[in-house]
């Protein structure tokens, strides 16, 4: 190859290389703010939660939480990465310390309306209440109902955490502009949404690096973990 020949192949190179990132950077920009969007909205969707006066058994529950997922925005029919339902965020208490780790990114699927809900959007909160529905967020994917044992969380005014199911692993609230309940989640699944978890870490993670190795931060969590350490604290 003459050297006119070859500076043209090596111009060409770089021009596709140019070309190859300039579609590849867009899509982990966007995944890259999604993922701190929703860790974000789980937040304010936390504090939202601890303010409603019908979430008082919540708010006792939570104290003894061992894990949160938390889905600002689950839709009926809607189709979001490939699933009916929404996606979320997971944090993970630390049996020796004490504190909160995490996020993890999850979807949750398959949720069936009820009637007074219709096709409204609602948020969702599950408590992880033992330590097998902890170590389920760490498969790849599970079914509420069939692998962990699930039971809806008491709500209304009054509503009292004795009155809860504590034989459950997992317990569920759900809220939709004021309306509360009428979505059953048994029979759902959770999976984990690895590209999310790759773009908010900027490295190939699973669950297991978040929670048990504990080998990825990402100094942007220290908001929605501050907002968990202030509510779990609550007498």
């Amino acid at each position: 190859m003459s050297t006119k020949g070859l500076w043209m192949f090596v111009v060409a190179m770089l021009v596709s290389a140019m070309m190859v990132l300039s579609f590849i950077s867009p899509v982990s920009a966007d995944e890259r703010q999604d993922a701190i969007q929703l860790v974000d909205k789980a937040r304010m969707t936390l504090e939202a939660f601890m303010a409603d006066k019908n979430m008082e058994a919540f708010r006792d529950l939570i104290k003894q939480a061992k894990a949160i997922l938390v889905t600002p925005q689950l839709l009926k029919g809607a189709f979001v990465v490939g699933a009916s339902g929404g996606s979320g965020v997971l944090m993970v208490r630390d049996e020796k310390t004490g504190q909160w780790n995490g996020p993890s990114f999850y979807t949750l699927g398959g949720a069936s309306f009820g009637l007074q809900i219709g096709g409204q959007a609602s948020e969702v909160i599950l408590l992880a209440m033992t330590q097998r529905g902890v170590t389920s967020f760490l498969s790849n994917s599970f079914k509420l109902g069939a692998d962990v044992g699930l039971a809806a969380g008491p709500i209304g005014v009054g509503a009292s955490a004795a009155s809860a199911n504590l034989s459950a692993d997992i317990l569920s609230f759900a809220r939709s502009k004021g309306l509360y309940g009428g979505i059953s989640l048994d029979g759902s699944v959770v999976a984990v949404r690895g590209g999310l978890n790759e773009a908010y870490y900027s490295k190939k993670c699973d669950p297991a690096d978040i929670f048990v190795r504990q080998n990825v931060a990402n100094p942007h969590s220290a908001g929605l973990k501050e907002a968990i350490v202030k509510i779990t604290a609550k007498k």
